[in-house]
């Protein structure tokens, strides 16, 4: 009798497990409660991916959604492996991977529940749904924010397109003497406030709200104009100009504003010209790019020619890889993070 498509399933959650039984116990000794169970696009359900968040257990599916016997199936599972996680389905097949099924009054107590989780002794805060869409932390950037905090004991910090400020809130929680986080989203930043609360910092993050391109302009030297080819630019708050020991940039695939636009397929070279030159001499500059398409040799390659362009020098690099539970089968995973000495 062949295997129907939830025995192959519970098959596939089990090898995935298993793949993870040393992280998860690294995970644990490193206070971490945090992390993906099943990346679906390498382990056999596209699509599908499960992450733990504390005490909640996050189902999510971006091509198609999960029959009631497929929840089940996944909801049952991890009910035997890890007693007493919450679980929440998100469905986001739909366009523009926004959250389409609808809750249960029990499941919408679950889901608008705040919570708090840890990674490597960080607590941050967390809930299933929310206004926007994204999680509010980012599990594969983990090796980022600790590579951050293994760098950055007594230095200062940049941190743009901050989002909830988790490469900043980690690098404070590690020894940095000051924490600058940009990001234009009023909501993101107070997130980042909580999470910078919840950790009873020893110095005090600051938050930006600004475009990125008008912040870091004005913090590389280069200037931000108020108006800009007869246009009057929106309002945006004036800054010193600063070099930073450590500069994070993590900017999204596109976006588009009065003040410039973010390509990271066609023009990466626009934000980082003013992130290297906001970035002190004999510092780091860390970059990301989460394009699958663009290739690590190409990218790297056009950072040389954009750092040598600016009068700076790249004295080395080192490649942050994702952790173990986004595995990837060519090794080379969508996500990629460049440290570069400059």
């Amino acid at each position: 009798m062949p295997a129907t498509h939830s025995n192959l399933l519970a098959d596939r959650l089990k090898m995935a497990l298993d793949a993870r039984q040393a992280l998860l116990a690294q995970m644990e000794a490193e206070q971490t409660n945090a992390y993906r169970l099943f990346h679906g696009s390498v382990e056999g359900e596209p699509g599908l991916t499960i992450d733990r968040y504390g005490d909640l257990l996050l189902i999510q599916t971006f091509h198609r959604p999960l029959t009631p016997d497929e929840l089940i199936e996944v909801e049952s599972f991890y009910g035997q492996t890890f007693p007493g996680l919450a679980t929440l389905y998100n469905d986001r097949s739909q366009s523009n991977s926004r959250i389409a099924n609808k809750l249960t009054p029990e499941q919408n107590e679950v889901a608008m529940l705040p919570r708090v989780f840890l990674e490597l002794g960080v607590k941050y805060r967390f809930q299933g749904r929310h206004a926007g869409q994204d999680p509010w932390l980012f599990l594969d950037m983990r090796a980022g924010r600790r590579r951050v905090m293994q760098e950055i004991a007594s230095k200062s910090l940049l941190n743009l397109f901050a989002y909830t400020c988790g490469i900043g809130i980690a690098a404070a929680k590690a020894g940095a003497r000051h924490v600058v986080n940009v990001d234009f989203s009023e909501s993101s930043l107070a997130i980042g406030k909580e999470n910078a609360r919840l950790n009873d910092l020893p110095i005090r993050v600051r938050l930006v709200k600004s475009d990125v391109f008008a912040a870091l302009r004005q913090f590389s030297g280069l200037g931000q104009s108020q108006r800009v080819r007869g246009k009057v630019m929106p309002p945006f708050p004036k800054l010193e100009p600063h070099q930073f020991d450590v500069v994070f940039l993590d900017p999204p695939r596109y976006a588009k504003s009065p003040f410039g636009v973010v390509d990271l397929v066609n023009d990466y070279a626009a934000l980082f010209k003013p992130a290297l030159l906001s970035t002190a001499e004999g510092g780091t500059l860390i970059c990301c790019n989460n394009v699958a398409e663009v290739s690590r040799e190409a990218w790297l390659d056009q950072l040389e020619r954009s750092t040598r362009k600016a009068g700076r020098a790249i004295r080395e690099y080192e490649w942050i890889t994702p952790e173990a539970d986004f595995p990837s089968t060519d090794g080379q995973p969508p996500l990629k993070i460049l440290l570069l000495r400059v």
